[in-house]
């Protein structure tokens, strides 16, 4: 496996309920088309970003009752990762399981209930990493306890970190090979279970959010700009299901 995937959070689901509902509210606020791709003996809806796929809608899983996206993290070896995952104290939310063409994957939840997928794709070349407008920009896990969830993390993944003091406390930059992978920090929400927060990149923040709320979405705080990293806010969609909008800072 190239060791610029190794370790990237590379697809995104949305899970609901009502995956026609949800594909559209986000046709109408973010500029994605959907193609449905034959999986098995269904199909399957693909979010896509110009010509590169970025995510799919799917139904939420038994059990579970609050719309949510869902984070694949492309490892090695499903298998011991998921031995690792389990050594450190997290738990396997169901068997793996094995998608023709597509890969392995394992559901799992870390010590704090913040759930992901382990993903080793059939096809072991790097994935295309989709940016700009429209795409998956950041991956952020909201937790009560940041330290013990970098300890977590470090452990199962071989996360490096670096560390920045932000207003409302310390943060955390996972990176993996040296690049940047995704952010650990205390909920801002109090009441919140501990979950991951994808961030989709957008070049007209006002106007996306403005779309959000047109189309019954709801728009969560005002805008915030942090220096070196951009404006973004934070919404949620007629079912519930959260994400990050944020206009990067332009690089140097």
């Amino acid at each position: 496996m190239s060791t610029v995937d190794e370790r990237r959070f590379n697809w995104f689901e949305h899970a609901s309920g009502d995956a026609a509902a949800a594909q559209s509210f986000y046709a109408e606020v973010l500029p994605w088309t959907v193609e449905s791709f034959p999986l098995g003996d269904m199909r399957y809806p693909m979010i896509k970003s110009g010509e590169v796929a970025i995510g799919g809608f799917t139904p939420l899983p038994p059990g579970v009752t609050q719309p949510h996206w869902v984070s694949y993290l492309r490892v090695t070896d499903v298998d011991r990762s998921a031995a690792a995952v389990t050594a450190a104290g997290g738990k396997l939310l169901m068997e793996a399981l094995d998608v023709p063409t597509v890969g392995r994957m394992q559901p799992f939840a870390d010590p704090q209930g913040g759930t992901a997928l382990l993903f080793t794709p059939a096809n072991s070349q790097p994935g295309p990493a989709a940016s700009g407008n429209g795409t998956f920009h950041w991956n952020e896990l909201w937790c009560r306890d940041p330290a013990a969830a970098l300890a977590f993390y470090e452990r199962v993944f071989g996360f490096t970190h670096v560390r920045m003091e932000m207003p409302h406390g310390s943060y955390y930059v996972l990176e993996h090979g040296g690049v940047r992978r995704g952010g650990i920090m205390a909920s801002p929400i109090a009441e919140l279970p501990t979950h991951w927060l994808p961030y989709v990149a957008v070049d007209d923040l006002d106007g996306t959010l403005a779309r959000v709320q047109r189309n019954r979405g709801k728009q969560d705080g005002e805008p915030i700009t942090t220096p070196g990293v951009g404006r973004y806010a934070f919404i949620r969609d007629p079912q519930g299901a959260r994400m990050g909008l944020i206009t990067p800072a332009a690089r140097a």
